[in-house]
């Protein structure tokens, strides 16, 4: 995909029904693509899921809806405990957008800014070209050194990047 954003109008309904590949966002009626597919964007997700401590429900690329008329499809997001629906309703503990070098930031920060409104309160973005973590805290990104945090939960960026 290129840097330019592509949309689609659809219905709730049908965007539920249809099996998009890659994955769409589902924005006020508006099919939105997201920038996938390229190596370090895919290694640097199967590092974080590889890296996050065993008894946690974690899920690559899942839809959640994160208003009545938005869905959003993280690269990854995570639960304390498995939920039971096929399209996620209730906020993860932590989500993960892993950026390629085609996403823009006004882009990404609506994302963000939807997982917040959610209720999710620990929003990562990892950089993996510039080797670098970001966390959103409802107002602001700002760059994390050391590690990354939700709860009990820690992350070092030397593990994931190193």
């Amino acid at each position: 995909m290129t840097g330019m954003a592509s949309t689609t109008s659809a219905s709730v309904e049908h965007y539920l029904s249809t099996v998009y590949e890659p994955e769409m966002d589902y924005v006020d009626g508006e099919l939105e693509d997201r920038n996938v597919g390229e190596k370090d964007h895919s290694k640097l997700q199967a590092k974080l899921i590889r890296l996050l401590p065993a008894g946690l429900a974690v899920f690559p690329e899942v839809r959640i809806r994160v208003a009545a008329n938005r869905f959003r499809v993280p690269d990854v997001c995570v639960y304390a405990e498995e939920p039971a629906e096929q399209v996620f309703t209730s906020p993860p503990l932590v989500v993960v957008e892993i950026l390629s070098p085609e996403d823009r930031m006004a882009r990404m920060q609506r994302k963000l800014e939807d997982y917040y409104a959610m209720g999710c309160r620990h929003v990562w973005v990892l950089d993996p070209c510039a080797k670098k973590a970001y966390r959103y805290d409802g107002t602001a990104v700002t760059e994390v050194r050391g590690g990354l945090t939700a709860g009990d939960l820690t992350l070092s960026l030397e593990g994931l990047f190193g």
